[in-house]
């Protein structure tokens, strides 16, 4: 902290402190007849470091659902919370999830992943889950009402695409998606085989 000035009034330090959006304390230790009595100091505000801001805002990929982008046609994506018993979230941490014939639905107003595949936790005992029990996902009320109006509207599903930590908090990002047709998935297949053809005689020549 740093004074400010020598003249303020307690009353003046308030009304400075209230325009400059600072808060004003006098030093610790103040008195009436000390030569520094009247004057104030600026609490700065709390500005997090660029270690602390990136640890708040990273995330640890789980699993990701590759079939799906294989499957359907992503129109947009939105991230759900998870509801998790205890072992699972031991079995997240080891990564033994598997996403495959895995799907979401709402169902009374409520979001649910169905067929996700959460092996056992070892040390789990007679506390285990189902591994493919349905559970519960974290979305917002507006959220829920969207998604089951694009479902019902234009027959679209909602997939899982891949399930990751933030915090220490597991989500899934789920994907608004239609199904590719046949010649759909033919042109994709063709268009990877091309790509991968062209990376290979790149790295002949180079």
């Amino acid at each position: 902290m740093r004074p400010l000035t020598d003249e303020l009034s307690s009353h003046d330090r308030l009304n400075a402190g209230a325009n400059l959006g600072f808060a004003f304390s006098p030093k610790k230790g103040d008195h009436k007849d000390r030569p520094y009595a009247n004057r104030c100091y600026i609490n700065r505000p709390y500005e997090p470091s660029e270690e602390h801001t990136m640890a708040e805002t990273a995330s640890k990929l789980i699993t990701q659902n590759r079939k799906a982008r294989h499957e359907y046609h992503i129109l947009s994506r939105v991230e759900a919370g998870l509801v998790l018993q205890g072992t699972e979230v031991k079995s997240l941490r080891r990564g033994q999830v598997n996403l495959k014939d895995s799907f979401a639905r709402i169902e009374n107003d409520e979001a649910w992943l169905h067929n996700m595949h959460i092996s056992p936790y070892e040390e789990g005992n007679r506390f285990n889950h189902d591994p493919t029990r349905k559970r519960k996902l974290l979305l917002h009320r507006m959220e829920i009402k969207r998604l089951l109006s694009k479902v019902k509207e234009k027959g679209l599903t909602l997939v899982p695409l891949k399930v990751y930590f933030v915090r220490g908090r597991a989500k899934v990002e789920l994907g608004l998606a239609r199904g590719k047709r046949e010649y759909d998935k033919r042109e994709d297949i063709a268009r990877r085989d091309m790509q991968r053809d062209i990376a290979r005689q790149l790295r002949r020549e180079g």
